[in-house]
């Protein structure tokens, strides 16, 4: 069959159209080309038939399965249906048949392929026809939802407008409200005058009642608001009459404040009154009993002893006396006046209840004080029978006790008050007053140095420094009273000091033994237990003394200072002990006056002893004198941390003498109206004028101690070599001579002849081994110091050596060499072997 099938389709195939052509030439080399086996070939018919049943779409079979039965299906259905079975079952005799069936097959297929578009749109046209009814419905429902809208937007703008009015009303209610709630605020404060003076006139509020505070701190309230209002009606007239309110309330405070005072310092005085009455009784039998007893036993001490100190009330034990002076007292007035006073202190920033608050501490300090005073004038009475060391010592602790319980009686009325004391100065300063009468008379009298130091001492240290650093503010009050007391002492002992210096030092008449020199030193130095130099005296050996003196032992003063200053003279001696005493008891710009004072009256002084002692012995005596004592002051007033200058200011009237010398001479004349009228020129030009000059006697006394080193020096120089210094002298005037006019040789001169020389070599010789090692011995007779001694014989050794030397080369260079040898001068190693041997 398929040869059949392919001699037919070569037969046919110009007839076929092209299409057909194209297909069939396709299919022809598809077949040739790709030959199917028999198996595949069955797989094709076996996917042919699968394919030839196609089911229908679901949602077609969907419709039909609910729709009519397959007997009402459309007629063309039926012919479709009919025409696809007789298509199936068509037999094929030759191509023009296959192709007739496959065109008739193409058009069955396609038609089969559009019905169900047909279908869906039929289906979609119904559904178009019901959408353009529903357009039409909804058109008309939009008209109608926008003429409710229209009616809607009308309604509510009209409800808008409602709201906004309604809130327009609500806001200004609520501004009227609040305005009419803050000037009910405001009438309020104006309002609170009428109701306070009905308080105040019926007598509701008072001191004593529970709302008196809180009835004056809206009063304050009241005064604070229209104070700062000033532009509201009538605010002056109101702000007067608050103030009234509040002065009169302020008046009630300080009445009841001093009436709680007053009962209370009744109370205390009725019962200390009767405390000492009962001591008196108590006395008086214990006297009683005494005066029987002693009627049989013995002399009546006893009897005598009552009978002294029954004419003053008695003390009362301290521990009665602070329990009736504080306890009683606080218990007494602090339950009515604690709160009260403790309202007054918590608005103290305002004027008036600052001011209030002041006059409470002042009634409260003048209540003490009428306490207190007698009490306290009681107890220095019984000090003052003690020594001044004693009474001040007493009265000051006791005056500090006095004001550490005041103070705390005080924080207890006044917690708010001031921690440094002041508000206690009225009430403390009187009874400080009775301290200082009672030390004032007393050592205003004192003479001694000693005492007045001592009593310094105890002021500073013990008493400022020690107990009132230790008590802290609470004795504050305390404090300026007793600088002034020590400005007293310190102003007396000053006094005393300056009589002190112009007496014993200044106007200090010498006795024959205080210039027995070189007499006393000898004396000492036979003693074997005076080992003390007397230059050597070291800085611990003062400040030994001044410990001593500063405890108050004077004997173990006299006893450490005995052997040290044996040897001083006794202006030196008084002058350093005094300036050891005062240097700290008085401040350092006083004590700098008094110490460049001293030391310029020591200096004189001892100027004055070393002429005497001139006179008395010999001018080197004089000389070692005065720098064995300025060693000494230069020495002791070293460790002592001052300055000994002062500044003095002189009044110059030397040119004014030269102006009215012009006048008197009529250079100047008085009548000239202008600058050179005389009177002008001496107003402007003629006042005084003032001179300042600075005098340091600490730089004097070392001025003083050179020079007279100096003079010592020159003078042991030339004890010893003054034939070789005058005989350098003339061989200088020799040769200036022979310089000008030559002449006759140097050893052809008559005092230069060999024989001269030989005469002033023995001179020298023997002053060297007789005068000089006397000096020496001098010198350390009056300068124990070793290294003293050698400083102030070293420029002396060297003069010596240095005029030998000289001398040597003048005998070399004019003199022959038996010449030289006949004056046998002293070689320099034997030479310096003898100064050493008398260092």
């Amino acid at each position: 069959m398929s040869a059949h099938q392919d001699g037919q389709t070569t037969l046919s195939a110009a007839n076929l159209s092209s299409t057909a052509s194209k297909s069939y030439n396709v299919a022809s080399a598809w077949e040739h080309s790709a030959v199917l086996t028999e198996a595949q070939e069955r797989a094709c018919d076996i996917v042919s038939e699968q394919c030839a049943i196609r089911p229908m779409p679901a949602h077609i079979a969907d419709k039909q399965s609910a729709g009519p039965t397959n007997e009402s299906r459309t007629t063309e259905e039926k012919e479709a249906s009919g025409a696809a079975t007789a298509l199936e079952e068509v037999v094929l005799q030759n191509g023009n048949q296959f192709y007739r069936w496959h065109a008739e097959l193409e058009a069955a297929q396609m038609n089969e392929r559009e019905e169900k578009y047909r279908r869906y749109a039929d289906t979609l046209s119904g559904h178009l026809a019901s959408c353009d009814r529903l357009l039409e419905k909804a058109e008309a429902t939009l008209q109608l939802f926008d003429t409710l809208k229209l009616q809607h937007h009308e309604v509510s703008g009209k409800t808008r407008m409602l709201h906004d009015s309604c809130e327009r009303l609500v806001d200004e209610k609520d501004s009227l409200v609040e305005f009419a709630q803050a000037l009910r605020t405001k009438l309020a404060y104006f309002d609170e005058l009428e109701r306070v003076t009905t308080q105040f006139h019926s007598g509701t509020v008072s001191v004593d009642v529970d709302n008196f505070l809180p009835v004056l701190h809206r009063l304050d309230e009241c005064i604070t608001y229209i104070a700062s209002n000033p532009q509201y009606a009538d605010s002056a007239a109101y702000a007067g009459r608050m103030r009234q309110l509040q002065a009169r309330a302020m008046a009630a405070v300080r009445t009841k404040v001093q009436q709680v005072l007053r009962h209370a310092t009744d109370q205390v005085q009725t019962a200390m009154a009767e405390a000492r009455s009962a001591g008196r009784s108590r006395e008086t039998l214990a006297n009683g009993h005494a005066s029987a007893s002693s009627a049989h036993s013995g002399p009546p001490q006893a009897a005598a002893g009552g009978a002294k100190s029954s004419g003053a009330p008695p003390l009362l034990a301290e521990g009665t006396e602070t329990a009736l002076l504080y306890v009683r007292f606080r218990a007494a007035a602090e339950p009515g006046l604690k709160g009260l006073l403790a309202g007054v202190a918590a608005r103290a920033q305002r004027r008036e209840y600052m001011q209030l608050l002041s006059d409470c501490q002042r009634l409260y300090s003048e209540a003490r004080l009428a306490l207190v005073a007698d009490v306290v004038a009681m107890r220095m009475a019984e000090y003052m029978r003690e020594p001044l060391p004693s009474l001040t010592r007493s009265g000051c602790s006791y005056l500090m006790q006095v004001c550490q319980m005041e103070h705390q009686l005080h924080d207890q009325f006044f917690p708010e008050a001031d921690g440094d004391g002041s508000v206690l100065a009225p009430l403390m300063d009187p009874l400080c007053t009775v301290l200082y009468d009672a030390l004032r008379p007393t050592f205003i009298q004192l003479q001694s140095l000693e005492a007045l130091c001592n009593l310094v001492d105890i002021l500073q240290h013990e008493v400022l420094e020690e107990q009132l650093g230790r008590r802290g503010d609470a004795v504050a009050p305390l404090r300026p009273v007793l600088k002034r007391i020590l400005a007293d002492v310190q102003e007396r002992l000053t006094f005393r000091a300056q009589a002190f210096i112009k007496e014993a030092v200044a106007g200090f008449q010498p006795k024959a033994q205080d210039l027995d020199y070189p007499g006393k030193l000898q004396r000492l130095a036979e003693q074997p237990e005076t080992t003390t130099s007397a230059t050597g005296v070291a800085e611990k050996d003062l400040l030994l003394a001044d410990v001593a003196f500063s405890n108050g032992d004077s004997s173990s003063l006299k006893e450490s200072s005995s052997s040290a200053y044996a040897s001083w003279y006794p202006p030196v001696q008084q002058m350093l002990l005094c300036l050891s005493k005062l240097y700290r008891c008085v401040e350092s710009r006083v004590f700098a006056g008094l110490a460049q004072d001293a030391v310029s009256s020591c200096t004189k002084a001892v100027q004055e002893a070393a002429k005497a002692v001139q006179k008395r012995s010999s001018a080197m005596d004089g000389q070692l004198f005065l720098i064995k004592q300025l060693l000494i002051l230069r020495e002791q007033i070293a460790p002592f941390e001052a300055d000994f200058s002062v500044t003095e200011k002189d009044l110059d009237f030397t040119h004014m003498r030269d102006h009215l010398r012009r006048i008197l001479a009529g250079q100047a004349s008085l009548f000239t109206m202008s600058a050179d009228n005389a009177m002008v020129q001496f107003i402007s030009r003629g006042a005084p004028r003032i001179l300042e000059s600075q005098i340091d006697s600490k730089k004097e006394l070392e001025k003083l101690l050179k020079a007279t080193c100096e003079v010592f020096i020159m003078a042991v120089t030339k004890l010893t070599v003054e034939p070789m210094l005058s005989f350098i002298t003339k061989v200088t005037a020799v040769r200036v001579a022979s310089s000008l006019n030559p002449g006759k040789r140097l050893r052809e001169q008559a005092f230069a002849s060999p024989e001269r020389l030989e005469d002033m070599a023995a001179k020298v010789r023997d002053a060297l081994q007789t005068a000089l090692p006397g000096v020496a011995a001098k010198m350390r007779l009056y300068l124990n110091n070793p290294a003293t001694h050698a400083i102030l014989f070293k420029p002396i050794k060297s003069n010596i050596a240095e005029a030998h030397g000289q001398i040597a080369s003048l005998l070399d260079a004019e003199y022959t060499k038996e010449e030289i040898a006949r004056a046998a001068l002293t070689p320099p190693q034997q030479l310096a072997q003898m100064l050493d041997s008398l260092c």
